[in-house]
């Protein structure tokens, strides 16, 4: 098989979440264990540390290598979803997995996965940790796909456990109260590891005070111990309060004999894009008129989004937008505004919510639109109508966003 055989046969033989939905969600680690087993335990034999959360888990993953990488350590890094390419998940120092690594890996374990029916994601982390025991990295930020504590990534023991933020997402799994969802993200916590949170929450907050003291886990509230926020590449206010759980990760690695200096502290969140290829964060596409785009795709992340997009200085403001079938849009659909016109458009996925459907959604309400056939007709037509003194923002799903950068 090449390449594209192989990505052919992982996306249509193996369930993956981000594209089907709750059908390729496993409820416990059997398979991650199998695979791992299979593989010679891979995970055992480089560091790492597991970051997750609801929002902002990807930049804050993308930061930590940034800075790990400009302190001059070999860095994996493994993040879920793509946006254009498979490869974009597992990277070394920015550099994607190579095509023959991936071809290889399947052609020496597609019986063993047929056999024991793994998931898309199984196989994909256990890929993830094979390459990088064999590339021998220092340390690899491992990214959890969903939840936490019957993630595939969770059979690891890193050096940092990272929990950004919480909030209602994936509820369908997780549960429907932010206790119950706090819960699923703490089972990463590990004995006798020190874990960061990112944001204190009322709700929360002695959930994961009481999961740190049960495994002896020293804990750090991020949002409390840091006051001044460095500056980033990644724009938009709402990275504020990664940075803050960076800073303050950095200086528990620190305490665990990791050599980081403030120089590349700084350094490292000044140059995230550049060090690991970071797409889909408050990303500028186009100037005249200027076109943002994010990944942001549940009620938190989309309420700092739209604070920001209304500190932006335009005529008239322009959305296009598309979403999954399994989001509750009766959550978000509230935060948009109603001065706005909107291009309603089916992302190119099984999952892909159909853009009549979602237009009928937001009139229910009294924000109207236009349906269009694809995300790049949306963003055409949006382009077309647009002054050069105009806002266009394009987003409500990675696979949205995905399909115009």
């Amino acid at each position: 098989m090449n390449y594209q055989d192989t990505l052919n046969w992982m996306f249509q033989q193996l369930p993956m979440y981000q594209s089907k939905g709750k059908t390729a969600f496993r409820k416990d680690l059997t398979n991650a264990f199998k695979i791992s087993n299979n593989l010679g335990e891979p995970h055992t034999r480089f560091k790492s540390i597991h970051v997750a959360g609801t929002n902002g888990k990807g930049s804050t993953s993308h930061m930590l290598a940034s800075v790990l990488q400009e302190a001059g350590y070999k860095v994996g890094l493994y993040t879920s979803p793509h946006l254009r390419d498979f490869r974009e998940r597992i990277r070394i120092n920015g550099k994607v997995v190579s095509k023959q690594f991936v071809i290889g890996f399947i052609k020496r374990n597609k019986a063993f996965f047929e056999v024991n029916n793994l998931s898309f994601f199984e196989m994909t982390v256990g890929m993830a940790f094979d390459y990088f025991a064999k590339q021998n990295v220092d340390i690899a930020v491992i990214e959890v796909g969903l939840g936490g504590r019957l993630d595939s990534t969770n059979i690891i023991t890193p050096e940092l456990s990272v929990i950004t933020n919480i909030g209602f997402d994936h509820v369908q799994f997780l549960g429907d109260t932010l206790e119950k969802i706090a819960a699923e993200k703490a089972g990463i916590i590990k004995e006798n590891i020190p874990v960061v949170i990112g944001e204190t929450q009322p709700e929360t907050q002695t959930v994961f005070k009481e999961k740190a003291k049960s495994t002896n886990s020293d804990i750090y509230f991020s949002d409390q111990l840091i006051e001044n926020v460095l500056e980033s590449d990644l724009k938009g206010a709402y990275q504020k309060h990664n940075i803050k759980t960076v800073i303050q990760s950095i200086n528990v690695l620190r305490h665990s004999g990791f050599s980081i200096s403030d120089s590349e502290l700084k350094k490292g969140l000044l140059n995230v894009t550049k060090n690991t290829g970071l797409q889909g964060r408050w990303q500028v596409i186009q100037y005249n008129p200027k076109v943002i785009c994010d990944t942001a795709h549940n009620k938190e992340g989309l309420t700092f989004v739209l604070q920001q997009l209304q500190l932006e200085t335009y005529s008239q403001f322009h959305i296009v937008f598309g979403a999954v079938n399994d989001k509750d849009l009766n959550t978000i659909i509230p935060l948009f505004p109603k001065n706005a016109t909107y291009y309603f458009c089916k992302p190119d996925v099984p999952r892909g919510l159909d853009a009549v459907l979602l237009q009928k959604n937001f009139l229910e309400y009294n924000i109207q639109g236009e349906v269009y056939k694809s995300v790049e007709e949306a963003l055409s037509k949006a382009k077309s109508n647009a002054s050069n003194s105009d806002l266009i923002f394009v987003g409500g799903s990675t696979f949205v966003v995905a399909e115009i950068i």
